[in-house]
């Protein structure tokens, strides 16, 4: 009755021999293709160190202008862009500026991957079925595995530094504007589509024309929330040598440096919630303009 009480797992060689298969593939398969895999990001690379370097390098009263100047073209509020203006100050006059440039470059550039990425994955899952079948466990796989899980094939494959904390974020913060896209174009009224194919629309100007624009709120609700996701992974990609605010964060915890903590925290919730404001702000004007054909 020993079976009833202890489950019958597999024995310690059988499962041995079972990991180690998998390590020893995963070895082969890094052997094999590392090489090519780190050429085919090098552009990307090339790209992110540029944008920092433009960042970190730009005069700071010239950075802050551009940053309030995409704020209030984004949210046109003067309450937010002068937040925008007051927080960045603040964020300089604290020594953080650097770190700051550093993660608003890799936050930026991520974003852009999510979005190039993501948004042609969701449509194609709208016109889909079985690609919605087949794609969403994979979403549900991105979302609920722990992020230490996947750094580390990432990192076995491209080593540590910038490309691999960018892909961890990435793999993190795209399933929402997946999803979201996905949905915002399958609640797309139906009459509203028998009405474009009754005007002799194509395929391309139905989606182009009708779908995506219907679409817009939830399409920048996958973006505000890409976004986020993308900044609560700061601390946890600078394990991996990404450069930031995340990185005084876990010297902080190593050496119990409350007040160091504390101020890199803030100045992350600070980019959330400037980002946060914007997208939300600039998807609501968006879709009011669509909706009355007038800014």
């Amino acid at each position: 009755m020993n079976w009833l009480i202890e489950f019958p797992s597999m024995g310690r060689r059988d499962l041995s021999l079972l990991k180690q298969s998998i390590d020893e593939s995963f070895r082969t398969f890094s052997r094999a293709f590392g090489d090519d895999l780190e050429a085919f990001f090098t552009p990307l690379l090339k790209f992110l160190i540029f944008f920092e370097k433009l960042l970190t390098g730009a005069p700071w009263p010239l950075v802050i202008a551009v940053i309030a100047s995409l704020t209030w073209l984004g949210a046109r509020s003067w309450k937010i862009t002068l937040g925008t203006i007051i927080a960045f100050v603040l964020i300089g006059r604290l020594g953080m500026w650097e770190n700051t440039m550093a993660t608003l470059a890799i936050i930026s550039v991520a974003t852009f991957v999510c979005i190039a990425v993501g948004i042609p994955i969701g449509i194609f899952m709208a016109r889909s079925d079985w690609a919605q079948r087949i794609v969403t466990p994979i979403l549900d796989v991105m979302q609920t595995i722990p992020s230490f899980v996947y750094l580390i094939p990432v990192v076995m494959l491209l080593g540590i530094g910038k490309v691999p904390g960018l892909i961890a974020v990435c793999i993190y913060a795209i399933p929402p504007i997946v999803r979201l896209t996905n949905l915002g174009i399958r609640l797309v009224d139906r009459d509203v589509m028998e009405a474009a194919e009754s005007f002799g629309a194509s395929a391309r100007e139905k989606l182009f024309g009708v779908q995506i624009p219907l679409a817009l709120p939830n399409i920048f609700a996958g973006v505000n929330q890409t976004i986020m996701m993308a900044l609560s992974m700061v601390v946890i990609a600078s394990m991996i040598g990404v450069k930031g605010l995340g990185t005084p964060v876990l010297q902080a915890i190593a050496n119990q440096y409350l007040a160091l903590g504390i101020m890199n925290g803030l100045a992350i919730v600070a980019l959330a919630i400037i980002f946060d404001r914007v997208s939300q702000t600039y998807g609501k004007r968006l879709q009011a303009y669509r909706e009355t054909g007038h800014d």
